[in-house]
């Protein structure tokens, strides 16, 4: 069993995704922003000013389909992940996939800390996340397990997705 964490960018994707991995033994940690890093050798910053968001979401699938090759990992994924159709099947299909939700407010706060996201630099953050979360909403809840991250510390949300996949198992 795989488990994917999406989200918006700043939802605590990364170190949910570390939290995790410190709970479940003899899985594999992966961030897929990380894998294309290593694949393109730029950062994704340069991947979208260099060559645009086009040519990244289609590495973005490439890595999916790669990694999805293996089993028993935890992956965090990049916020977009789930723009393409083909992605969101792939997902429902090798993974168990937790949305890591959190309102625009906490999201903001998060992200004004960070330059490392291409879609969020320069203009006003609020709008652009704002527009962001209008735009993926829908697919982020088609997750398998839906966690509200606010108040909750990334070992927390971690210790609550292990909870809900418990729960989901015994369906």
């Amino acid at each position: 069993m795989n488990i994917v964490l999406t989200g918006m960018p700043s939802s605590g994707k990364t170190e949910t995704a570390k939290a995790l991995n410190k709970l479940i033994e003899n899985y594999a940690l992966i961030d897929t922003d990380e894998k294309i890093i290593q694949k393109e050798k730029m950062s994704v910053n340069e991947i979208f000013a260099l060559k645009g968001e086009e040519y990244f979401r289609k590495i973005e699938t490439a890595v999916l389909k790669e990694v999805l090759e293996n089993d028993n990992q935890i992956i965090s994924s990049g916020g977009g992940i789930i723009k393409r159709d083909e992605n969101v099947k792939l997902l429902k299909e090798k993974a168990v996939i937790a949305y890591l939700k959190a309102d625009i407010n906490t999201l903001y706060e998060r992200a004004r800390k960070s330059s490392e996201r291409p879609l969020l630099n320069g203009g006003n953050l609020r709008e652009k996340l704002e527009k962001l979360y209008k735009e993926r909403k829908e697919k982020y809840e088609q997750a398998h397990i839906i966690i509200n991250t606010e108040e909750m510390t990334p070992y927390e949300t971690a210790e609550k997705i292990m909870e809900k996949i418990n729960e989901y198992y015994k369906r």
